[in-house]
């Protein structure tokens, strides 16, 4: 089996907050992680103003657009996460939520782009994603295979290179409903590299999506699960995230090359335990 590609998705997890960020991107570098990835929103065209006037208590304010809008990273923390990233010596990209946010990150120059599972469906947003031509990663949770589909045709037509990720978009997700075996499904039908976004609670779901030959696996991070925000809950602590890629990577090395040998090492003991036997 192949190196996966390792992503730590902090997402909104700094809470506003550049020095958690910063720890963040730590972990993930500690770890054996290949990349961290953000979201990017413009709130104004992602939510209506209804939502944003509406109600809602939180460390920055009583309504929606307050909460939001302390959860926004803008120009000033986005070019420190490119800084530290390229300090750190790790991959960094976003998940765009619209096109003004896809646009704005177009000047980090990023190695990688993300379709988020909610911007799978928007066909003028995954165009102007495939014209850039990176290599990008396409969750596939909320999505019909006609959803998928479409995104396929888009990103080959494109000549842009891409990789699908098998995803249930439920936060967490109940391991019941992981339904991995739809990794072979994609496999088979599209013919190119498969990864895993999970939100699972604990770590037995990767497990096994590793086991299934996924090229890539994105999971939530966090300093410490009870901190405030909605994707805390489904996201792996410090611990959780290092045995995760110590024991997937142990796990890909013991799979061997499939080839039966009896090699030296066991050729001594078998000396040993056979020695009774007239061979």
């Amino acid at each position: 089996m192949k190196k996966i590609f390792y992503i730590a998705e902090i997402g909104i997890n700094h809470n506003g907050d550049i020095n958690i960020c910063k720890n963040l991107i730590n972990l993930a570098k500690e770890a054996g992680c290949d990349a961290v990835k953000f979201q990017k929103r413009d709130i104004d065209l992602v939510y209506s103003k209804e939502i944003l006037d509406s109600l809602r208590e939180s460390p920055w304010g009583t309504t929606q657009r307050d909460q939001k809008k302390g959860l926004e990273f803008g120009q000033k923390e986005y070019e420190i996460i490119d800084s530290y990233c390229k300090e750190k010596k790790i991959e960094w990209f976003s998940s765009a939520w619209d096109l003004n946010s896809q646009n704005f990150l177009k000047q980090f120059n990023s190695k990688f782009n993300k379709i988020a599972s909610a911007m799978i469906v928007d066909l003028e947003f995954l165009k102007l994603v495939a014209n850039e031509k990176k290599h990008t990663f396409i969750s596939t949770g909320m999505s019909t295979i006609e959803n998928i589909d479409n995104a396929v045709k888009i990103f080959r037509e494109a000549d842009c290179p891409f990789e699908l990720m098998h995803c249930v978009s439920t936060y967490p997700l109940d391991f019941k409903k992981a339904n991995l075996n739809v990794i072979k499904t994609l496999k088979k039908k599209y013919k190119c590299n498969i990864g895993y976004s999970g939100h699972e609670s604990g770590l037995a779901v990767s497990y096994a999506a590793s086991s299934l030959g996924i090229s890539s696996l994105e999971r939530h991070i966090t300093l410490d699960r009870t901190m405030y925000g909605s994707d805390q809950a489904a996201s792996l602590e410090p611990n959780g995230l290092k045995n995760l890629i110590t024991t997937i990577n142990k796990m890909i090395v013991s799979y061997g090359d499939g080839i039966k040998t009896f090699d030296d090492a066991e050729q001594k003991v078998a000396k040993k335990l056979r020695a009774h036997l007239k061979l």
